[in-house]
């Protein structure tokens, strides 16, 4: 059972204020005696989580200069920490470190981006608060959305000019800034930076002191002396037959040899999903809606299968119009014009933190009427077309957090006591994108085909031989889960009354929606997208996962023997499985779920839970029995209504 947010945060409340909470559902909770706190987990090392502003007592503060170099410096070594990395770019530099203002706008920030020949600045606003970091990439994305989001307008439409955007409105918020400290090594903070994709991170000093920010390429310098990089030699070694290239003689290779995730003429068409849903709730969940662990040596025809009882939840919405259907246009209007005839796909899932069950709370009404919501605003905005719909402005690529948003602030309104995770995302099939946002440790992950005779060795499976694989099947994507530590992951919840992080010293693990880990993916035909709640995740090893994605296209001929070359001959004669996809997508997603919930019952094997709590030094055998809700996707070349 995981752990919720603002149990310890109300105690505190009422013993600093002495007043005792407005909300019925809480008054007599904070004023009980009998109710014992939940011990707190063993004691872990600090996790390098995103920023908070409020840790340690108050905002991370810009910037403190660093020591002063020492003449008797040994040459630079990996395993050097990440400081003498900064020293050494300051020195360089021979100044600390600009920071940006919140109220700057992206044209200055540029500006200021390639003067000093830097990838991220962090952000600051009153009094010198630091309120997230902006990156070449938060610029380039709002330049995307302001043009269009498939890229087709030019900006001349007379609509506001992207780069008059602010820092503070496009910035990565500092709850999301992965961050490293000044004695981590620099071999560890470059591993960490390749595995999450990050160009830079910023250096923390005593959990709050932000020294400055260190990117890949000063990475690459560090240790190396000028010489390196100027002069005779440094130019035969670097340059002499690197650069000449004609333009009248070069030329792009066929991207299919390349084996490219760019779409041919004949597959820039719309791409279409089938989905299915399966849940199932806790195992041990009683008729009342209690959990009775006592039931783990009863019958297995006994565990409970009635889907009402799920703390879980979920939304499907489908065709779902998001501007105004003018049946075309050049996307100037934030890419939806053109993608207005052409619907999109709504899913979203959310899992109730069981924890409330012990004060007196009914978890699975929090995560049921979020996706409600969602679900209900979504028709809002299909009902008029966009029109005059407050979100009807917002890019696709923002939908998932801006519904998310709007969606809990409904349930707060609402005054529904709780929490949960959530993950929301947008299939835009016109763009062949997913876009989602994820907060928690619910997740999705998406499973493709890779030609390995194509895709180069980067994408081989290498350490099986060829001629033992079953299949090219390959994990392209897993989303990031936000946990503030082991079996404690971030939420959106409400306990009646607003909490201010400040005074909860660093406790709080609610968060907005705002927040969420967004992204947005290139998703091709023929792939398998699995929505879930850490139901699955935690009882399913991924590599299990594929096996039996792979095992279910092979039942119904979606791919044979793993040939992708026969596969895509297929789609080209015109036969897209589409009619097939619809029937049989609703079985892979009931099989996971069933793996999920045999596995959770499993009390000897190492489930993906069981570990990770070992690496946490906390005793866990066997399966994680818990609520499991699983949405499955099959992206497809035709819609439902083709006919071969």
């Amino acid at each position: 059972m995981r752990r919720c947010l603002g149990l310890a945060s109300l105690r505190r409340m009422v013993a600093a204020t002495g007043s005792v909470p407005s909300h019925p559902a809480l008054r007599s909770l904070a004023g009980s005696s009998d109710v014992r706190p939940r011990p707190r987990r063993p004691s872990l090392p600090p996790p390098r989580r995103p920023l908070s502003s409020e840790a340690s007592g108050g905002p991370p503060e810009m910037f403190h200069s660093p020591p002063p170099p020492d003449p008797d410096e040994a040459p630079a070594s990996p395993r050097d920490p990440i400081s003498h990395v900064l020293r050494r770019k300051l020195e360089d530099a021979g100044s600390p470190e600009p920071a940006l203002g919140a109220d700057w706008s992206l044209r200055r920030c540029l500006a200021l981006m390639v003067d000093h020949g830097q990838e991220a600045f962090m952000v600051l606003g009153a009094g010198g608060r630091v309120l997230g970091m902006l990156t070449g990439t938060d610029i380039l994305r709002a330049v995307r959305d302001g043009i269009g989001g498939d890229g087709s307008g030019d900006g001349s439409d007379g609509g506001a000019d992207p780069l008059d955007g602010t820092a503070g409105e496009h910035m990565t918020a500092i709850s999301q800034v992965v961050y490293s400290r000044p004695e981590e090594a620099v071999y560890r903070t470059r591993r960490v930076m390749g595995r999450l994709g990050l160009r830079a991170v910023p250096i923390l000093r005593d959990g709050r002191v932000v020294e400055g920010i260190v990117t890949l390429r000063d990475m690459a310098e560090f240790g190396r002396d000028a010489r390196d990089r100027g002069g005779k030699k440094a130019f035969l070694d670097n340059m002499v037959g690197r650069t000449g290239l004609v333009s009248e003689r070069t030329s792009m290779a066929d991207p299919e040899d390349l084996g490219t995730a760019r779409p041919s003429e004949k597959d820039r068409a719309e791409l279409h999903v089938s989905a299915g849903v399966a849940e199932l709730p806790h195992p041990f969940k009683t008729a009342e809606g209690r959990l009775d662990t006592g039931r783990r040596s009863v019958n297995v025809a006994e565990y409970s299968v009635d889907p009402e009882l799920s703390e879980d939840a979920y939304f499907t919405a489908k065709d779902v119009r998001l501007g105004p259907d003018d049946g075309g246009g050049d996307g100037g209007d934030g890419g939806r014009a053109d993608a207005a005839a052409k619907p999109y796909h709504f899913f979203g899932v959310a899992d109730g933190v069981g924890s409330w069950r012990e004060y007196g709370v009914d978890p699975k009404l929090f995560s049921h009427r979020l996706m409600f919501h969602c679900h209900r605003i979504l028709g809002e905005i299909d009902d008029g077309h966009g029109h005059d719909h407050p979100l009807a402005d917002v890019p696709v690529s923002r939908m998932p957090a801006t519904v998310l948003a709007a969606a809990h602030q409904a349930v707060k309104e609402e005054d529904v006591i709780g929490s949960c995770t959530a993950n929301v995302a947008v299939f835009d099939g016109p763009n062949h994108q997913l876009h989602f946002a994820n907060l928690g440790d619910s997740g999705l992950v998406v499973l493709r085909h890779i030609d390995s005779d194509v895709a180069g060795t980067l994408k081989r499976d290498r350490t099986t031989p060829r001629t033992l694989r079953k299949s090219d099947l390959r994990v392209t994507f897993v989303s990031q889960q936000q946990l503030r530590s082991f079996n404690h992951p971030y939420q959106l919840g409400w306990t009646g009354e607003e909490i201010d992080p400040v005074q909860d010293d660093g406790e709080c693990s609610f968060r907005d929606a705002s927040e969420s880990c967004c992204s947005s993916l290139q998703i091709r035909r023929g792939d398998v997208i699995i929505m879930a709640t850490d139901g699955l995740f935690d009882n399913v090893d991924i590599d299990d996962i594929v096996d039996i994605v792979l095992e279910w296209e092979q039942q119904h001929e979606f791919i044979v023997n793993g040939d992708v070359a026969a596969r895509n001959a297929k789609w080209s004669s015109g036969n897209s499985c589409m009619k097939e996809s619809i029937v049989a997508t609703p079985e892979l997603a009931k099989k996971l779920c069933d793996l999920a919930r045999d596995n959770s019952l499993d009390k000897f094997t190492d489930s993906p839970f069981a570990l990770l709590a070992k690496e946490n030094d906390i005793m866990w055998s066997g399966g994680m029995p818990d609520d499991c809700t699983i949405i499955a996707l099959h992206i497809s070349g035709h819609p439902p209504s083709h006919r071969l």
